[in-house]
């Protein structure tokens, strides 16, 4: 805590203003919900998270989430293509792992990841695709704005945005 002077001037105790430095603002978050199936046969869902722009352009991907101890024959990276809307938008040009990108699949529970604090002014679309053995695939989208919210029907819960 920085002390604060106090000045004299005619007779009146006056505070000098405070002062902060500039803080950008928080670029904000992505809360991300696996719901709990109730299914004979449960395998974690692969998933991918990218945004898009809205008047077209280069997809940035965000996360993915996938098998990432399959080896051999079978590799992990074999199903990524399952996630059909991320693979073409861009994922297959991605070399696996991705650095801060990819990471091993998640049990039923809420995830969050965090918004890009360099992405570009303008109108982002958040996209997010689950697909899971012996399951379904879904894929869910919001537009990004704060306070921004959907929600999956079977592989997906809700996704929000919190403030940007």
């Amino acid at each position: 805590m920085r002390p604060t002077a106090f000045l004299l001037l005619g007779g009146a105790i006056t505070a000098p203003a405070l002062v902060s430095p500039a803080v950008a603002a928080p670029p904000g978050a992505v809360t991300i919900t696996i719901p709990r199936l109730d299914v004979a046969e449960y395998h974690r869902p692969y998933v991918a998270v990218w945004l898009e722009p809205v008047g077209g352009g280069t997809p940035r991907t965000l996360a993915v989430w996938y098998d990432l101890k399959k080896r051999g024959n079978d590799p992990g990276t074999k199903w990524l293509a399952d996630l059909r809307a991320w693979w073409r938008k861009g994922g297959r040009s991605l070399t696996m792992p991705a650095n801060g990108v990819s990471g091993a699949t998640r049990t039923p529970g809420q995830y969050t990841i965090p918004l890009p604090a360099d992405l570009k002014p303008g109108q982002y679309v958040l996209n997010v695709e689950a697909a899971r053995e012996t399951g379904g695939r879904e894929l869910v989208s919001v537009p990004l704005a704060a306070g921004g919210r959907a929600s999956g029907k079977t592989e997906l819960g809700a996704i929000a945005i919190s403030a940007r």
